[in-house]
């Protein structure tokens, strides 16, 4: 073997576990709000559920706003002071907590999530497409499976973890505050809840800042990914305008639908189970049952594909899935369907590493500006949540999840089928 095939995979090697700290700290910070969720509700004394749901929208919306403005970031910085400094936006969103936190203002945890969530969108700006194209495109799945892995056991631990911290003694802490006999009283209590975010978040933030330093200083190599792609001779270059990429903008609107289910699945999960009954000491653990079901999703992925099925196939399955388990949570109560709800994630697990990859796929020099638009559809985690705590108030929850939910699977089925072909 040759001393520049050995550097070369050595900095393969190298790219693929920088890349993977990565999405083992999106995965860490973005499921952390399916505990939030129940928690800013009590803690701050929200009075319906679509309110506590602004804390996916405060999260999600950050990408919309900020994923173009982090594809000329990234044009300015490269990728490896981007990521720097996306951890570093990511740290500052996790110390505005200790304010919100003295305050049990609403508004300003909304404020650290927004700031979080802009981190993370030049995180994902950078990382998605540099996992994408670091080896062939047709094993981009496999490769974003194994990030996909990541991501989803930090994912499974976060709300553990958090819970275990800020929801002790929920359901007893609940009760307190109900019966509290005066305002003082139920005031002590709600501002010693709010308390708990402090230390974790604290440490988060501290943790954040010295991953940026080690990112900063570590051997990751920038990628061109212009001249890579430029080079093959399948990408069209005749193209004047990256709105002349159909599969690109029905991919990001693809992007927009899963995401929307997945943020339903991960992290409504909580509030559909306390719907249904179960208590909150209970129900703030129901989100690593999704994350769990998703990681033996993205474990079956990195198996079967793409030596077994293309990922063209794995998302048509997958939709159709996600169809079918929706349908059994509808028609089912209890243990049952939240359990139908969990193992949506089994159906999601695949789309990302999917529809990424098809829809970015053949962009030449249009790639980073491609990589934010599909970005910018994980909005969808912003809107879907929302729309369903609207309907659910005619509907009844578990109608709103299905009515919610069906959409958005049969769009990606369609992108799956057809979608990703319309060149």
């Amino acid at each position: 073997m040759s001393s520049s095939t050995t550097q070369k995979a050595g900095n393969y090697l190298t790219s693929m576990i920088i890349i993977g700290v990565l999405f083992f700290i999106f995965g860490f910070v973005t499921w952390l709000n399916g505990t939030l969720i129940p928690f800013l509700k009590l803690a701050c004394e929200l009075k319906t559920d679509t309110q506590a749901f602004f804390v996916t929208s405060a999260f999600y919306m950050a990408y919309f706003f900020l994923a173009i403005p982090s594809s000329g970031i990234l044009q300015r910085t490269g990728f490896k002071n981007g990521m720097a400094l996306g951890l570093l936006v990511m740290a500052l969103g996790s110390l505005i907590f200790i304010p919100a936190a003295n305050t049990r203002n609403f508004a300003l945890f909304l404020t650290g999530l927004f700031v979080q969530g802009a981190g993370l969108s030049l995180l994902q700006t950078a990382s998605n497409p540099y996992i994408s194209i670091i080896g062939p495109i047709e094993s981009a799945a496999q490769r974003i499976s194994f990030m996909g892995i990541c991501n989803k056991i930090a994912g499974a631990l976060s709300p553990l973890i958090l819970g275990a911290i800020v929801l002790k003694n929920a359901s007893k802490l609940e009760q307190d505050v109900l019966t509290a006999t005066s305002e003082v009283q139920k005031a002590a209590l709600l501002d010693e809840l709010a308390q708990r975010v402090i230390m974790p978040y604290t440490i988060m933030a501290i943790i954040l800042v010295i991953l940026a330093f080690w990112i900063r200083r570590s051997a990751l190599p920038d990628v061109n990914m212009e001249a890579d792609l430029e080079g093959d001779d399948k990408v069209a270059t005749n193209k004047t305008s990256v709105f002349q990429f159909p599969h690109l903008l029905l991919g990001s609107l693809c992007i927009f639908m899963y995401v929307g289910a997945e943020v339903m699945a991960g992290d409504v999960i909580g509030t559909y189970g306390k719907n249904l009954g179960f208590s909150l000491d209970q129900a703030k653990y129901f989100t690593s049952f999704t994350l769990i079901s998703m990681l033996i999703g993205y474990i079956i992925g990195i198996v079967a594909i793409p030596k077994y099925i293309t990922q063209e196939s794995s998302l048509k399955y997958a939709a159709i899935l996600g169809v079918i388990f929706t349908i059994a949570a509808f028609l089912t109560k209890g243990q049952t369907s939240v359990t139908f709800i969990a193992l949506l994630g089994l159906a999601n697990a695949p789309m990302w590493p999917a529809i990424f990859p098809l829809g970015i796929n053949k962009l030449g020099k249009f790639t980073k500006i491609g990589s934010a638009f599909m970005i910018m559809g994980i909005a969808g985690g912003a809107i879907i949540p929302l729309v369903y705590g609207e309907i659910s108030k005619s509907l009844g929850f578990q109608m709103a999840f299905m009515v919610t939910m069906l959409p958005c699977y049969l769009y990606v089925l369609y992108y799956a089928m057809a979608g990703y072909r319309t060149k």
